[in-house]
């Protein structure tokens, strides 16, 4: 692969950001169970960076995952119920380590599970952004989740990167960053010898979007073109969207504090 690096802009002004991990970012692949050493990191630096003034919405995946792993599933369901029944059991264990670690860093999160049909109505849509807002009056950490537990196939979000856009656009958020297990969107298999890193993209297109649908890039639901998608909500919505790598949670500094971050930039549309 080659990677020609541009200077990117510090996004240290950012102030509501959106950060979206995913299953490969929380749980270890070969059992399903939270990787708490890379949860505990990010978990870290997410409260740092609270710290510095920034208001931090946390939308995580990882119910089903982990909730598979701890029902004594030797693979996730692949029925519905089953399914269901380990985003139960799931999401309990993940709250409870999140406010657990959080609070050991004096910082309060509250839970909010989504679907399209809370999104879709305008009632229920209204609720939702009023609640961020007092949620970020009091100083609390908002952290995001869909309510797999009564979702529906094709009705809800099958994966969290178009919830994570959804919700940088209800909260107003200045940022959305999604970590996946590659640094960035490559205009290929990353794998492949002679694959390009792309640093900057100044607007979503047809070749875009085909570089996305050959760069597999997820152990989770989702994969590069799913982050495309939500990019593309995003960026339309006036957001920056930035896409980097899991591996060491501290690369998030890198995005606040330089301009040298590996990742990939999607230019937020202005008007």
């Amino acid at each position: 692969m080659m990677k020609e690096l541009i200077k990117l802009p510090c996004f240290k002004d950012k102030k509501r950001v959106v950060i979206k991990v995913g299953s490969s970012t929380l749980a270890y692949p070969e059992t399903g169970s939270m990787n708490i050493r890379k949860s505990r990191a990010l978990v870290e630096v997410l409260a740092d960076l609270k710290n510095s003034g920034k208001e931090i919405v946390f939308v995580s995946s990882g119910a089903q995952c982990v909730g598979a792993a701890k029902g004594g599933f030797l693979e996730k369901p692949k029925d519905v119920p089953g399914k269901q029944a380990c985003a139960a059991i799931g999401q309990t264990e993940l709250m409870k380590f999140y406010s657990d670690t959080f609070d050991s860093y004096n910082h309060k999160v509250a839970q909010l599970l989504l679907t399209r049909d809370v999104i879709s109505n305008e009632t229920r849509r209204t609720n939702v952004i009023n609640t961020f807002n007092k949620l970020f009056e009091l100083g609390v950490i908002p952290i995001i989740n869909a309510n797999d537990v009564v979702s529906i196939k094709h009705l809800d979000f099958d994966e969290n990167d178009t919830l994570s856009a959804t919700v940088a656009t209800l909260c107003g958020a200045d940022l959305l960053v999604m970590l996946t297990d590659v640094d960035g969107l490559y205009d290929g298999d990353p794998s492949e010898e002679g694959t390009k890193f792309i640093s900057e993209v100044d607007k979503i297109n047809t070749e875009i979007i085909t570089m996305a649908q050959g760069a597999g890039s997820s152990v989770g639901t989702g994969g590069m073109l799913t982050k495309i998608e939500a990019a593309k909500i995003a960026t339309e919505a006036g957001i920056d969207t930035v896409i980097i790598g899991n591996k060491d949670p501290k690369l998030l500094y890198k995005l606040f504090e330089s301009d040298d971050a590996v990742c990939t930039w999607f230019k937020a549309i202005k008007d």
